[in-house]
């Protein structure tokens, strides 16, 4: 009998947005595949990809990436892509009916936080349910992330 072996954590971070974490609170998260043509994952393994001004949405009982860049392959001359089309997202109708509610609701909206490829080799996007943040919270944010820096020199020094 064969002996399964334990998935590793081959994980490769394609792009992330690393704004959306000051800009927004983050209330949930969820995984989500995408559609992709041909030249655009070539692209990607070459890092060729930006999700700082994108965002998600539900456009017809269906889950868009909006506004995403991915870089033009040059190998692909005539079967190439848009760099900023939209792109269709994978979830269940259950999770994206709960989207729908979650942005129409209690005003919340859709934002990518990271594209990776998972152990499988797919291209999959971690979006964030999030509410926007205002000047004085992103303040705080900002006091309780010093203050944890200041208490972990603080433990090193002397504890």
């Amino acid at each position: 009998m064969a002996v399964k072996q334990k998935p590793t954590d081959n994980n490769k971070l394609i792009a992330e947005n690393r704004r959306a974490r000051y800009d927004y609170a983050i209330e949930d998260t969820l995984e989500c595949g995408v559609v992709l043509m041909g030249s655009e994952v070539k692209s990607l393994r070459s890092g060729g990809a930006h999700l700082t001004e994108s965002y998600a949405d539900v456009e017809n009982g269906e889950l868009m990436l909006i506004n995403s860049y991915i870089a033009l392959y040059p190998q692909a001359r005539n079967f190439g892509h848009e760099e900023r089309r939209r792109r269709k997202l994978l979830a269940s109708k259950r999770e994206i009916s709960r989207l729908w509610q979650a942005i129409g609701r209690q005003g919340m909206t859709l934002v990518p936080l990271k594209m990776y490829f998972n152990d499988k080799g797919r291209v999959k996007l971690l979006l964030g349910i999030a509410k926007g943040k205002k000047k004085a919270d992103k303040r705080e944010t900002e006091k309780q992330r010093d203050w944890q820096r200041q208490k972990a020199r603080v433990m090193r020094d002397y504890g």
